[in-house]
């Protein structure tokens, strides 16, 4: 449909492809960043099968890459006319060589690489495989003794344990003390436990609340070290647009509570301490994962970032894997090691190359266990972010303004 009302407008011709490109591309960038953005299965993650091809996301984007795919994807495009122009040709030979030395340098890239671990720091990352039904059928204790049991704290070994988004559906966050006793028993002062948990700010001089979708960092006491409340919030499932104007309708959002969860203000390296080798990690709740160029950072870079998310809600589809690719992308772009917790999701823990070192699958529970990973360096991509995108989207309207005068 979309090829009749165009047809007229198409030309065959390398300016075409150049012009289409850039256009498609732009309005991909439009819909990633535009009011809370929704960056889900771009151009560029059709390269997803091919591991090799992906690391040309260290130097320019997944925005980048989908510009440039879309010209690879339309160039058999001008084959259908029955002239070839010379200056076709030479642009066909330049983005083959392109797709060629894209692949022997990703290659090079993986093997090229070697990575550092910390051995005397251990990370669990525990995926229960719990269903949406559990959670009004079950008790949270009963669910927390689960947990604790796929993670298998040992005692003696000083662990981090990463637990997905969710998986307290009766507490806030000020709530967990109740739990102290069971935590005291089955974790000691060697451990940090990373959890997904609401939370709320009261406010002294009103009845009104805030509420968070969160992720805290806790010892074996219950003591919180560490709280980032999610920035990227699902809309209709985590706050509602127009919530007065909807409110009055009886339309609300669709996960718990009545109330929108507010949006946090700040996503800042969290520091382990001292007991923990003052490794740093950054923390991304469910899909802020999809976001690329989002990984605000300061001066210093994560030797891990933690993912968090609660994939239960994509049900039997094949939306848990297409989520995962997104990590895999984010890994390759920001240079870093993702560990990622995920109920009824993939969770793994993903190196900078976009391999993944170990996993669990979607209907798997249990934890995988690996050494703390350290910083390796910093991309292209980490230091510029998506001024790059902007940069060869430049080179595009130049060549087309070339290309265009040349027409005329």
């Amino acid at each position: 449909m979309g090829i009749f009302f165009i047809g007229p407008f198409v030309e065959k011709n390398i300016f075409f492809v150049l012009l289409f490109s850039a256009v498609f591309s732009l309005f991909e960038f439009i819909r990633g960043n535009i009011l809370t953005g929704f960056p889900w299965n771009l151009i560029s993650y059709t390269w997803s099968w091919s591991i090799e091809s992906i690391q040309i996301l260290s130097l320019i984007g997944t925005y980048s890459l989908s510009l440039i795919s879309l010209t690879l994807f339309c160039l058999p495009f001008i084959f259908f006319q029955k002239k070839l122009v010379k200056k076709n040709i030479v642009f066909l030979l330049i983005l083959l060589i392109f797709f060629m030395s894209n692949y022997f340098y990703g290659s090079y890239k993986i093997n090229e690489r070697k990575f550092t671990f910390d051995k005397n720091i251990k990370v669990k990352i525990v995926s229960p495989n719990f269903s949406l039904k559990d959670y009004s059928t079950t008790s949270e204790f009963s669910q927390l003794e689960k947990l604790i049991k796929f993670s298998n704290p040992e005692k003696e070994k000083k662990t981090i344990f990463i637990w997905p988004e969710g998986i307290f559906y009766e507490s806030y966050l000020t709530d967990i003390k109740k739990y102290k006793d069971l935590f005291k028993d089955k974790f000691s002062d060697k451990h940090l436990i990373v959890l997904g948990i609401n939370s709320f700010t009261e406010f002294e001089d009103s009845n009104d609340k805030k509420y968070f979708n969160s992720l805290a960092i806790i010892n074996n006491n219950l003591k919180i070290l560490s709280v980032y409340n999610k920035i990227n919030l699902v809309p209709f499932g985590e706050f509602l647009p127009f919530e007065k104007t909807f409110a009055k309708l009886g339309i609300k959002k669709l996960t718990r509570g009545y109330n929108s969860f507010s949006p946090g203000q700040n996503r800042e390296l969290i520091d382990l301490g001292k007991n923990f080798g003052k490794k740093l990690v950054l923390p991304l709740i469910c899909y802020e994962i999809i976001y690329s160029g989002n990984l605000k950072k300061q001066y210093q870079f994560p030797d891990l970032v933690i993912n968090i998310s609660e994939d239960a809600w994509f049900g039997q589809s094949i939306g848990p894997y297409q989520h995962f690719t997104k990590a895999i992308f984010r890994a390759v772009e920001e240079g870093v090691f993702i560990g990622r917790s995920a109920n009824k999701g993939i969770s793994a823990l993903i190196n900078p190359n976009g391999q993944v070192v170990k996993s669990l699958n979607t209907r798997e529970s249990g934890n995988i266990e690996f050494d703390f990973p350290q910083f390796y360096k910093q991309t292209l991509f980490s230091n510029y972010g998506n001024k790059i995108f902007y940069l060869i989207i430049f080179l595009y309207m130049f060549l087309i303004i070339i290309l265009k005068k040349k027409k005329m």
